[in-house]
């Protein structure tokens, strides 16, 4: 039987906002009434959605991307007449409007084919500062009949330094050190100009030569990609708010290996104040695990990495990857009917903690994954069972005083959330569960 304890007399925090989304699910036919946006992200209580490849391959042609907004890079970039916002107005603010705040790429989506539009390097890197400057001061200070939206998180680029395939390199077809550049400028105009907002970046591959052998040669350049980087940006005194980074696993050690990889990796160089962003993660890969990223057991790996990241000091926020309507990623909603699969309500539990905002001490055996939350006398605690043959667990209350009724809600390949059981919490200061492998129970204390 797996331990779970939880020290209602001990807050170590704030819940962290781990169950942030990579691209909300926008719907063209909805125009600017998209409600399945604020209909998932108000129930999940979703803090932050990244906008990177959005609303469909190459970036949907009209949405986000620089040269999807910016269209004719000869064309004076002070001129509002040069500017397409249209489509990307319709989605941020359907995001804003639910309560989530866009935390926005400037760069492009991923060119996979044999001819590259927009992954070529910039022909001016100052120019494309400050069309970046003119898009931040469209969505926060409401320029060319812009937004106060206050967004405050602005990522340089996505994945430099993803290999491609046989046509070659799919997001940054120059060097690294012409990245380099291209990151120095504009992170200190951007800063300069901005000096309140968060500027960060690549979006890097991840770290997987730390892990595995069956890879291809290429990979071996990601790491050296990221510490020259942060050589870089320190000899040149560039901002760094946040680092962001990727990893697709079905290992959650291996997810935790990087996550501490990263966040001491930064530390060394100096980065201590430097936040680490897991802003891509997913279960499987575009290629393979569809059917296992909407099962349960998906479900499970999501609660538990959450519960992971909650507990350590490794990551300070996290994003899926992704909740587009077209994503082969995409493992919340069913492609076929558009019904909910069991990873999404992972993700709504998790935001009950997040609403509750303080972190309680919560420990485990290792086998399972839990954290708690609090806010004054309501207390909830998740706990996950990815891939433990042990299908019960004892939750033990210390600290818990007076009389409270607690219920258990679960989450697998037949239950969302439903409540199973309701009781007084009991005197023993200890509950027995189910919890058998592939299941996430929510306990919520009243």
């Amino acid at each position: 039987m797996h331990k779970i304890t939880v020290d209602f007399n001990e807050t170590v925090g704030k819940i962290k906002p781990v169950h942030s989304m990579c691209c909300a699910p926008y719907s063209a036919p909805m125009g600017p009434r998209q409600k399945h946006i604020e209909r998932f992200f108000k129930a999940g209580n979703i803090p932050f959605c990244r906008l990177h490849d959005c609303c469909g391959a190459y970036g949907g042609a009209r949405f986000v991307d620089v040269p999807n907004i910016f269209r004719d890079f000869d064309a004076d970039e002070n001129d509002p007449a040069n500017y397409d916002f249209h489509y990307t107005d319709e989605y941020i603010t359907a995001i804003q409007k639910s309560g989530c705040e866009a935390y926005y790429r400037l760069g492009t989506t991923i060119e996979w084919g044999s001819k590259k539009y927009t992954s070529v390097p910039p022909c001016d890197f100052a120019k494309w500062a400050r069309i970046c400057e003119h898009i931040v001061m469209h969505y926060n200070e409401g320029w060319a009949n812009g937004f106060h939206y206050n967004i405050t998180y602005w990522e340089i680029w996505n994945e430099p330094e993803n290999p491609g395939n046989e046509f070659g390199k799919s997001q940054w077809t120059g060097t690294k050190e012409e990245f380099y550049e291209l990151y120095r400028i504009t992170s200190k105009h951007l800063k300069q100009r901005f000096p309140k907002l968060k500027i960060g970046g690549y979006g890097g591959c991840g770290f997987y030569t730390l892990t595995r052998t069956d890879i291809p040669d290429s990979y071996n350049e990601f790491i050296p990609f990221f510490t020259d980087f942060l050589e870089y940006v320190k000899k040149n005194d560039c901002p760094l708010d946040f680092y962001s980074w990727h990893i697709y696993t079905s290992d959650i050690n291996e997810l935790a290996a990087h996550a501490k990889y990263a966040r001491e990796t930064l530390d060394k160089y100096g980065f201590e104040k430097t936040e680490s962003h897991l802003n891509e993660w997913n279960i499987g890969t575009e290629g393979e695990s569809f059917l296992l990223k909407h099962s349960a057991t998906a479900a499970a790996f999501a609660a538990a990495v959450m519960c992971l990241l909650q507990n350590t000091d490794y990551v300070d926020m996290a994003m899926y990857y992704c909740f587009s309507y077209a994503g082969k990623y995409n493992g919340l909603l069913d492609q076929n009917d558009g019904s909910i699969c069991p990873p999404w309500y992972s993700f709504e539990a998790f935001g009950e903690l997040y609403g509750l905002g303080e972190r309680i001490k919560t420990e485990t055996d290792g086998e399972v994954y839990a954290t708690a939350a609090k806010n004054g006398e309501d207390y909830a605690i998740l706990a996950a069972n990815y891939s433990s043959n042990d299908g019960e667990a004892s939750v033990c209350f210390c600290g818990l005083g007076g009389e409270k009724t607690l219920s258990v809600s679960y989450i697998d390949d037949k239950r969302t959330l439903s409540e199973e059981m309701s009781c007084t919490v009991p005197s023993c200061g200890e509950l027995k569960i189910k919890l058998p492998e592939s299941t996430v129970a929510l306990i919520r204390i009243r």
